[in-house]
């Protein structure tokens, strides 16, 4: 949370939960909101910090985002979905990037 914090983000929920559905994290900066996942990795044997956010994932972060927008959010507001990657360096310290507009839902077809 310090790293979005010097970047100027204001944290408004931590592990924002629907049931079994969450957010890690609410981030706004002015009419900017960011619903982020975290995602630690040791290596990248099992695949990037992004590729392990899965289309199933997603959903189930937007199913928590949906519920956080109607009883929070404001008529003005932007919405996006980020991932904040911690990657460990060899050094033993961790490395932060911070992948902005990570996702977009698409909606289901109507039938």
């Amino acid at each position: 949370m310090g790293y979005l914090i010097s970047c100027g983000w204001n944290i408004e929920a931590h592990r924002f939960r629907l049931g079994r559905h969450d957010v890690d994290l609410v981030a706004r900066r002015g009419a900017v909101v960011a619903f982020i996942e975290v995602k630690t990795r040791r290596s990248v044997v099992c695949g990037t910090a992004l590729e392990a956010v899965s289309r199933p994932k997603q959903r189930s972060i937007a199913k928590a985002a949906e519920l956080w927008r109607l009883r929070f959010g404001r008529p003005a507001d932007l919405y996006r979905f980020d991932v904040v990657a911690l990657s460990e360096a060899e050094t033993g310290r961790f490395d932060i990037e911070h992948v902005a507009d990570a996702w977009r839902l698409l909606r289901e077809p109507q039938r």
